[in-house]
């Protein structure tokens, strides 16, 4: 039976296989190959090109929001409602959404992935609440190393900086938070956690 099972598989793969074609006119690719352009690129530059940026710890990209720290556990909800600062055409001029329009972007997309925002030295809380597709943002405010780069290198997870435009949206106050979609809201936890005392 399981002979006969292997046999009209291979049968029915074969046929799949022998049954695709071209169908239509067809032509080469005439654009250039982009990789092959990024490569050549990347070629022409200088060899030394990161030292004349600077160590990262001072590039305006690295530098998270700072948040105070929480002392108190907290649960908040927070309607990200956006306001259209320009109007939206459709291509034949009709006017679909005027300046001025405030909607939920909750009620057309979800969020499938929590945030959780926490400062450097809480890395390790972060990471054993965290799941998979969860996000680990980095707040400022303390001395520690805050570099996501290498300390996403250390824990083996991408890690993010919190952005200033996002603490001002959900009104972020205090890490650590974990920010998660609950139906048409978002869901902003706050935890105060143990530290040892130094």
């Amino acid at each position: 039976m399981s002979m006969a099972l292997v046999l009209a598989s291979v049968c029915i793969a074969a046929s799949a296989h022998g049954q695709t074609a071209t169908i239509g006119r067809t032509w080469p690719i005439a654009e250039p190959d982009a990789l092959a352009e990024i490569e050549a690129r990347a070629a022409r530059q200088p060899a030394n090109i990161a030292e004349r940026f600077g160590p990262r710890e001072g590039w305006s990209a690295m530098q998270s929001a700072t948040l105070g720290i929480a002392r108190t556990d907290r649960r908040r909800t927070v309607v990200p409602f956006h306001t259209l600062d320009f109007e939206i055409r459709l291509p034949d001029g009709k006017l679909l959404y005027p300046r001025g329009y405030t909607f939920n972007p909750l009620t057309y997309v979800s969020l499938p992935q929590r945030l959780i925002v926490v400062h450097p030295r809480d890395l390790g809380w972060a990471i054993a609440k965290a799941r998979p597709i969860d996000w680990i943002l980095l707040a400022g405010g303390e001395k520690a190393a805050s570099d996501p780069i290498a300390l996403g290198k250390k824990v083996g997870r991408p890690l993010f900086i919190l952005e200033e435009r996002v603490k001002d949206r959900l009104a972020l106050t205090a890490a650590p938070v974990i920010i998660e979609q609950v139906g048409q809201k978002l869901e902003l936890s706050e935890f105060a956690i143990e530290r040892p005392h130094k």
